[in-house]
């Protein structure tokens, strides 16, 4: 977990320390969208646009209501530090993890196995 001051509208890649956060945040290709929980509030933040000179932002934006969120904090707790951390929802590890065992998952085991 990572431990973030709040000091912006968006969260710059350089004052991240945290090396698994950072290394997700820096995989993301401009635009793409990752979940942070913050202070205990998940929320989509996403990945600022390539600059107009064509160099990468090192940096993400809340969208959604996590928007919302995050500009109240701005005004109300600057300066104040939170926790952060990327967070991955049931959906998304299953639909990760689903053709692992594919080779299990025919009609013979079904019947073989339903009543377990």
């Amino acid at each position: 977990m990572e431990r973030l001051e709040i000091s912006d509208v968006a969260i710059w890649f350089k004052h991240v320390h945290a090396k698994d956060l950072l290394s997700k945040l820096e995989s993301l290709a401009p635009e793409d969208e990752i979940l942070l929980s913050v202070d205990r509030v998940v929320g989509r933040w996403q990945r600022l646009k390539t600059g107009k000179d064509g160099r990468p932002v090192y940096a993400i934006r809340p969208v959604g209501p996590m928007k919302a969120v995050w500009n109240d904090w701005f005004k109300s707790r600057k300066g104040q530090r939170v926790d952060v951390q990327a967070v991955q929802l049931a959906d998304e590890f299953l639909d990760a993890t689903g053709d692992l065992m594919s080779e299990w998952s025919s009609e013979e085991d079904e019947s073989a196995f339903r009543d377990l």
